[in-house]
């Protein structure tokens, strides 16, 4: 018996239906000598004539006809077709499976399948309890079959179906096995499953009889079992790794996980309270690592309670090892890999491949049209393969088009994976179409998002075309939906064959890291095809990673690791058109940011020549725009404006929504610059407007910081209050020398506005950060976070206790720098 089931059951429980008759007092207490004297009947011609017991059919005298004048043994043939709904069963059979004494958890699910037991309006025919191998579907079913047992007072049948086993129970033998329960003779149970299903049937009429039928295979195996519409007071208690669709008035519950206070109530209740409580961090451990399966928490527990000497942090070592872990929870005959071992004995071997190799695949879940390249299937094949796995609970589908393994499953299903004999080769070409699925795709996002631009041309070929958008919208909608699962593949990817398109993907993949979503994790993925492509001597994938990498840094204020990370990449490959290009302009927007004028305007000269020999217009305009920031900083303010307005020429010719944005905001802070406050308002409100429908955080926190400075310039402070703020919700996602930025103008405006206590917390809050940066005040700010009460500098100032966010900063994409 597969081992959730086992968890509803006690040593000594006999786990099944009993095979012998019920043969006491009760079920032999006759009718009467001659049931029916004036018709002539004895109780054995009762019997012999209908077929079925004449205690059982009472009112049959009424019905027969004249004493026929022989007897001869009824056939399934002869026998009727459904007996009398007037039939009342004197056995009364209690079954179930003892109480599972340490059963904790589920507390609100108990009450509300109670809740639907206790109403006979809304009570359904049958309980369909569904999950993974396990979850636990045998101690909810035993444990609520025993609340509401007083509700049916007739008795409670159970059986084991065997339905996760190589040989489930025919529902034929079952059907006499319940009727041998309820009292019919084995002389009167009929051949064949539906004579006996109607004899069934007939006798739960008028009674209150509760069916727990465990571990079931399928919705066929059971339907024959289930009471009939004749018996509205009898109910079903159905378990099965399978979803029971198709069976009428069934109630589903689709059992997940336990959550984490569950889990450690359970731990806790095996180890003992004290002893998991010294350990609580570590028992959480040991149950995040059991995935918080009741199985495997029991398993995991019951290998602690039974050794004396170890500590949790002993069991919560040896669970930490994905490898391993699987071969550790095991205790006695239980086991986790035996349990999820029966579920995939049953697959064929289509289902059985797609298990196997989407247990490879990283990530929270999988997208359908992903699977299909995974599987080398079409998208109709894949979703007919995926569905039958959902069906009997490998796989779970949360959201429609979207699935996902629970995580000892995959463990599993990775270890299937590995033990086939052309697994090595298997696995690489599984993950070789994931990829070239990710980067055509990605590729296709990035072309779309910055029209003109070339980079796409220069990324490796893939064998999938990757998926069609009928919008930019779509297109970054599908981006961000993807993004952990995309991010998660690239370090699958970083051997011979597919470390190229691995750096490429995150090149292809470069709007994740200017959004600043997921920066540790874009910097985990990018280290590891550096460090795989530096150690297999291929300089052109490690210069691509390491610039992609140092675009990442420049975004989140880790100047000089972005400034190495960008000069390695072009000491590596300077020739390649991309690291050319893209590097020496963010290295040009790092050194601006830093101050290094004359290194910024070299880099940006190089990268505005290496755009143009490269015919990428995109890439010129960000040049440009960059070029106007660093005029802006030596006081250029004339030609900065020049600059930004040229920049913003070629993205309102190529129709890029998002690098118009940029531009629009590059422009803006310009015109600031220049006064002309206005203007700089109507483009920085517009590129807000731009950023928020494009889903980039950081830049809309940007975008407030710039229109919060303009407030405040024009003397409107509760308006500079108010951009303030948002900048402030929105830009933690830029590092910690934007938030400096976002305090300090927050601070000033607060003050505009008279609300000087809240602006002290700001600046006490801003002087905490500089120092913690380790970086010199510049002196406005120094006077403002300085012992005595910070005052107003005077009106006319234009950038009142922020003027260093200009000068000193971190710089933020490509296109538009921050500083």
């Amino acid at each position: 018996m597969a081992g959730d089931e086992r968890l509803g059951r006690q040593e000594g429980s006999t786990g099944s239906v009993s095979d012998r008759s019920w043969h006491g007092d009760e079920a032999r207490s006759p009718l009467g000598r001659d049931p029916d004297p004036g018709l002539g009947r004895t109780r054995l011609d009762l019997e012999l004539e209908s077929g079925y017991p004449a205690d059982v059919v009472p009112e049959l005298r009424s019905r027969l006809g004249p004493r026929p004048a022989a007897y001869s043994r009824p056939t399934a043939a002869s026998r009727p077709q459904r007996p009398l709904a007037e039939t009342a069963p004197v056995v009364r059979p209690a079954q179930l499976p003892a109480a599972v004494a340490d059963f904790t958890g589920r507390e609100h699910l108990v009450r509300e399948l109670n809740e639907r037991l206790a109403a006979p309006a809304d009570r359904p025919a049958a309980i369909a309890i569904a999950g993974v191998g396990g979850i636990g579907k045998t101690a909810l079913a035993v444990h609520l079959a025993h609340t509401a047992r007083h509700r049916y007072p007739d008795g409670q049948l159970y059986i084991d179906l065997g339905g996760a086993g190589s040989s489930p129970a025919d529902p034929e033998t079952a059907l006499g096995a319940f009727l041998r329960s309820l009292g019919t003779p084995d002389a009167a149970i009929p051949d064949g499953t539906e004579e006996r299903a109607a004899l069934y049937r007939a006798s739960l009429e008028g009674r209150r009889v509760l069916v727990l039928l465990d571990n079931a295979r399928d919705a066929a195996q059971v339907r024959p079992l289930l009471p009939g519409d004749g018996a509205p007071d009898c109910v079903a208690l159905i378990t099965s790794r399978a979803h029971m669709t198709g069976l009428d008035r069934t109630h589903p519950v689709d059992l997940d996980a336990m959550s984490p206070a569950e889990a450690f109530a359970l731990f806790a209740l095996i180890v003992g309270e004290e002893r998991a409580a010294v350990e609580r961090a570590e028992v959480m451990n040991v149950v995040a690592s059991c995935s918080y399966l009741p199985l495997a928490i029991r398993i995991a527990a019951c290998r602690l309670a039974s050794r004396r000497t170890w500590t949790v942090s002993v069991l919560a070592r040896k669970l930490a090892d994905e490898r391993r872990r699987l071969d550790e929870l095991r205790a006695g005959d239980l086991a986790v890999k035996a349990t999820f071992e029966l579920g995939y004995g049953q697959l064929d071997p289509a289902q059985a491949r797609a298990f196997r190799l989407l247990g490879l695949v990283g990530g929270p879940d999988i997208s359908l049209p992903a699977a299909g390249a995974v599987l080398g299937l079409d998208v109709a094949e894949t979703g007919r393969l995926l569905t039958s796995l959902v069906d009997i609970s490998l796989l779970e589908s949360a959201v429609p088009g979207r699935y996902r393994f629970h995580d000892l499953v995959r463990l599993y299903a990775r270890a299937c994976s590995e033990r086939e004999t052309r697994a090595p080769a298997e696995r690489e070409e599984a993950l070789s179409r994931l990829l070239d699925f990710y980067l055509a795709t990605a590729a296709r996002v990035y072309a779309m998002e910055r029209p003109g631009d070339r980079m796409v041309d220069h990324l490796e070929s893939t064998g999938h075309p990757g998926l069609l958008f009928e919008t930019s919208k779509a297109a970054l909608d599908w981006l961000f939906a993807e993004a952990d699962c995309l991010l998660a593949c690239v370090p699958r990817c970083t051997g011979e064959c597919t470390r190229r398109r691995a750096g490429d993907l995150l090149l292809g993949a470069l709007d994740l890291a200017e959004s600043g979503a997921r920066p540790r994790q874009y910097e985990t993925v990018a280290r590891a095809v550096g460090d795989a492509a530096h150690a297999a001597g291929d300089s052109r994938t490690e210069a691509r990673a390491r610039s992609a990498l140092g675009h990442l840094y420049s975004f989140t204020g880790r100047y000089s690791h972005a400034e190495r990370e960008l000069r390695r990449a072009l000491e590596l490959d300077g020739e390649d058109p991309v690291v050319a290009s893209r590097a020496s302009n963010q290295l040009g927007i790092v050194t601006n940011g830093l101050g290094r004028y004359e290194d910024a305007e070299r880099y940006l000269g190089q990268a505005l020549e290496a755009f143009r020999a490269d015919a990428n217009e995109a890439g010129e305009a960000s040049a440009l725009a960059n070029l106007s920031r660093l005029h802006v900083s030596r006081g250029r303010t004339r030609t900065g404006v020049e600059l930004a307005e040229q920049g913003l020429a070629i993205y309102r010719r190529l129709g890029a929504p998002l690098r118009l944005a940029n531009g629009m905001y590059t422009l803006g802070i310009a015109l600031t610059r220049a006064h002309r406050l206005e203007e700089a308002s109507v483009h920085l409100a517009e590129a807000l407007d731009l950023f928020h429908d494009a889903r980039q955080p950081l830049w809309e926190g940007m975008a407030h910081f710039r229109l919060a400075e303009i407030q405040l310039m024009a003397n409107r402070p509760d308006q500079a209050v108010a951009h303030a703020q948002q900048s402030l919700a929105l830009g933690g996602l830029g590092g910690e020398w934007r938030r400096f930025s976002f305090l300090t103008v927050l601070a000033k405006a607060l003050m505009a506005a008279g609300q000087r206590g809240q602006a002290e917390d700001c600046w006490r809050q801003a002087r905490a950060l500089r120092e913690r940066l380790g970086s010199p005040e510049p002196e406005e700010v120094r006077q403002l976070l300085s012992a005595s009460a910070p005052d107003l500098p005077a009106a006319q100032d234009p950038f009142p206790g922020h003027r260093d966010a200009y000068g000193v900063g971190p710089p933020v994409t490509e296109s538009d720098p921050w500083i």
